[in-house]
């Protein structure tokens, strides 16, 4: 078992997606710091100096944080917007699977 176990850790596909957390980890961190401490306080000072993370409201006993939440939708269009650039990249040099079976 110790023996596929290793055989299966060490594949390529295995260590690229290791990789690939460990750098999509530190991207998410890159682009968390972009939208909270560039692009929030620029829009914010557009909107009439409004700080996006403490905006909330109070409904009941709950505070609602929806400034926070915009925030984090910006994080993830950003994000998301990467992620369709690298694979349209990709497509088109040719890195993807489907291309390789069209070719063979």
């Amino acid at each position: 078992m110790l023996k596929e176990f290793k055989a299966f850790i060490t594949q390529g596909n295995v260590l690229d997606l290791a990789i690939g957390i460990i750098i999509g980890g530190a991207f998410g961190k890159i682009v968390t710091s972009l939208v909270d401490d560039i692009i929030m306080p620029i829009v914010g000072m557009l909107m009439g100096g409004q700080d996006f993370s403490k905006l909330a409201i109070t409904v009941g006993s709950a505070n609602v944080k929806y400034g926070n939440f915009i925030q984090v939708v910006v994080q993830f269009l950003i994000v998301a917007y990467v992620i369709f650039i690298l694979v349209k990249a990709a497509n088109r040099a040719g890195l993807t699977e489907k291309k390789a079976d069209e070719k063979a």
